[in-house]
């Protein structure tokens, strides 16, 4: 069918051009002397009159095109029809002709037509001037950025959770078609945008006596340290799409082997990258598990399955669905990207929403149920006070202003009253006579029966971030009995500095100095009608699945959250953490009480349904006052979800195989070309040795 025409490149004086014809995305152009030869440096390639084409800037040795343009372009490489072997690409299969170098030099294009070389020198493509593309690529290089502000969008401020599922799905697509090093060029720069915009919460601590200069860089810090698992995911599934091309696969696989490798990467290999990548976000270097794309599932009514598989499992799903729209738009921008049946290649779309459908019937199966009359009704109340951070001067009375919040409480005579975290600073430290009268006069004042509160606790040289249950004492009236949690996964440069323990100078510079970890424990809640054992989580251990999850497995009849996250008031970051709270009840199937400082304050039920401390228009209280109470349902006798019994495990099974696979497949297609080079050496050796060359 013909190979290139050498008098495509003829147009500019000085420019000689190098095509490969075994492979369409290795074309080459090299600008060698347009510049120097009085050139502006820019390929001009043209097409037929009536036919599309497009103009490259070439600035020296520079990829021109992974596709060759639907038009008959001058430049492009058509395939041969030769006996040759069918070569799998990203894009599809064909017959190609053997590898070899053709050279176009201008003393050959004498016949080009003056016209044509003159319409090239004047910069126009088919008569539109070539400014008009250049602002057109540049507005599409911005349009890049598109997917991490949709991700951004799908958490508070904006909170529209919905868009999770499909904000990804542009980033997705560019994995199937640039290489490895592209796509992490591109997804770290919109993982960069959304965290640097999602972390917007972050100076607000400045107001409240942070040092901005270390605020801002730990700002950018810690955006950019997340944007790198971002990064990291592109580079994956670019590797992992080039591998259900057949790229670099010496067998030369058929159509429909490709096409099967084509399904487990979607079906599989990109969801599971994700969600291991998340949890190894969260989980390395003290982790940061902070909205995870399950968060913002969650939030929309359809975060069941997280009793399945957790947070990674939402995650995975939303993945899923935006591949399938990947998929879809890559059907529609290139409609035969493979040697199938049209009605096959539909599969892409129809498999991924039977998958969906079959883990949310899963779900529905697998659901822990109890029986309704074996629940026992507490009532509980929350109390958000919204007390100043303690780098501020209190210009307030704090006993009158519990004095009118508590006795909003009494009508409701509550089993258990919850403050938040840091709620004892004012009357001393957990275990002290202050906090103890403070206890008392509080369940005197709301007319309860116990007493949840967060502060500090010093035991020898040690500082410890608790959580301190105060109980009525049957057999003296006026006192009360103490129970204490100490707080197990503690928040790095917040509550310790790395390495303060072993040189202790550092300790100075933890803003509440150095805590020590606690260790973990459940807390009892007793009343006429029964012992309810609950867990405890501070701050920031609600993000924490695997504490949760083991606070449940040790009997856990219900979780208590308690947060002071007034060091970031008048932001949006106690919305976002209070999102993150939500997953937790669904991964527990057990009901969650919370209380912050600031907000948000309420009670969430074990099927994710929230029930917000919230103003006249049900938006979730923040930076205010005020109470609310509620009837908690506790099981008698709660059955374990399936992810509070296997947890993360078949997770990381599958994240750290499918690592090891595409390992394994790099290392033996690495062996197989230096295989084929010695034999293709020895060969010419063998032939030169008997004379034949």
């Amino acid at each position: 069918m013909g190979g290139v025409r050498p008098c495509d490149f003829a147009a500019l004086e000085g420019v000689r051009s190098h095509g490969y014809l075994g492979r369409l995305d290795a074309l080459r152009v090299q600008c060698a002397g347009a510049r120097g030869a009085g050139g502006t440096g820019r390929l001009r390639i043209c097409g037929e009159p009536g036919e599309y084409a497009r103009e490259c800037a070439v600035p020296g040795r520079k990829r021109l095109s992974r596709v060759v343009p639907p038009a008959a372009v001058h430049a492009a490489v058509h395939f041969a029809d030769a006996a040759r072997g069918a070569v799998g690409g990203r894009f599809g299969t064909g017959r190609l002709p053997a590898p070899r170098l053709v050279d176009h030099d201008p003393p050959r294009a004498a016949h080009v037509p003056a016209a044509f070389r003159g319409a090239c020198a004047r910069g126009f493509e088919l008569g539109r001037p070539a400014m008009i593309g250049r602002v057109l690529r540049k507005l599409a290089k911005i349009a890049w950025f598109l997917p991490g502000f949709l991700l951004w969008a799908s958490f508070p401020p904006m909170g529209e959770a919905g868009d999770c599922l499909f904000a990804l799905a542009p980033l997705l697509w560019v994995a199937r078609r640039k290489s490895p090093r592209k796509a992490f060029r591109l997804w770290f720069a919109n993982g960069l945008l959304f965290w640097i915009a999602t972390l917007v919460w972050m100076p607000a601590i400045v107001k409240n006596g942070g040092p901005w200069p270390l605020v801002v860089l730990g700002w950018f810090g810690l955006a950019a340290y997340c944007a790198l698992y971002f990064g990291a995911f592109g580079w994956l599934a670019s590797r992992a799409w080039m591998w259900a091309a057949g790229e670099g696969d010496l067998d030369y696989p058929s159509a429909g082997r490709l096409y099967l490798r084509r399904l487990l990467v979607l079906l599989l290999v990109e969801p599971v990258l994700w969600a291991g990548l998340e949890w190894v976000r969260g989980n390395f270097l003290g982790g940061f598990a902070w909205n995870q794309l399950g968060a913002a599932l969650a939030q929309t009514g359809f975060g069941a399955p997280a009793s399945l598989g957790g947070v990674a499992l939402l995650s995975a799903l939303v993945l899923l669905v935006n591949g399938t729209f990947a998929s879809i738009a890559e059907r529609m921008w290139r409609p035969a990207p493979l040697d199938v049946p049209r009605t096959v290649r539909f599969v892409e779309t129809l498999l991924p929403l039977l998958l969906v459908w079959g883990v949310y019937a899963a779900t529905a199966k697998c659901r822990p149920w109890t029986d309704p009359d074996r629940r026992v009704p507490l009532s509980v109340g929350v109390v958000q006070r919204n007390f100043p951070c303690v780098f501020r001067a209190a210009e307030e009375n704090p006993a009158k202003i519990y004095q009118e919040l508590l006795a909003s409480l009494r009508p409701f005579s509550c089993d258990l009253l919850v403050l938040p975290e840091s709620a004892l600073a004012e009357w001393g430290p957990v275990g002290g006579r202050g906090a103890q009268a403070f206890a008392a006069w509080a369940l005197d004042k709301a007319g309860a029966q116990a007493l949840v509160a967060g502060g500090e606790r010093r035991e020898d040289s040690a500082l410890y971030n608790s959580a301190a249950l105060y109980r009525r004492n049957p057999a003296q009236a006026g006192s009360v009995e103490l129970s204490v949690y100490d707080k197990v996964h503690l928040v790095p440069f917040g509550e310790y500095i790395p390495g303060d323990k072993v040189w202790p100078f550092l300790q100075r510079f933890a803003p509440v100095g150095s805590c020590t970890p606690g260790t973990l424990r459940l807390l009892e809640l007793k009343s006429d009608r029964g012992t309810f054992p609950f867990g405890v989580a501070i701050c920031y251990e609600d993000t924490d699945a695997a504490l949760v999850r083991e606070q449940v497995r040790r009997g856990a009849r219900f979780l208590v959250f308690i947060t002071n996250d007034s060091w970031f008031s008048r932001s949006v970051e106690p919305v976002q953490h209070a999102w993150q709270s939500v997953v937790r009840a669904l991964e527990t199937g057990r009901p969650v009480v919370r209380t912050g400082n600031s907000g948000v304050s309420g009670f969430i039920l074990p099927n994710g349904s929230a029930h917000w401390l919230a103003d006249g228009d049900g938006t979730p209280l923040v930076d205010e006052r005020g109470v609310q109470a509620e009837r908690l349902f506790v099981d008698e006798e709660p059955v374990d979800t399936v992810y509070v019994r296997f947890g993360d495990g078949p997770l990381l099974v599958l994240f750290g195989g499918i690592l090891l696979a595409m390992l394994a497949t790099r290392l033996a297609n690495g062996r197989k070309v230096r295989r084929a080079l010695a034999k293709t050496i020895e060969n010419n050796e063998n032939i030169a040795d008997n004379g034949l060359l």
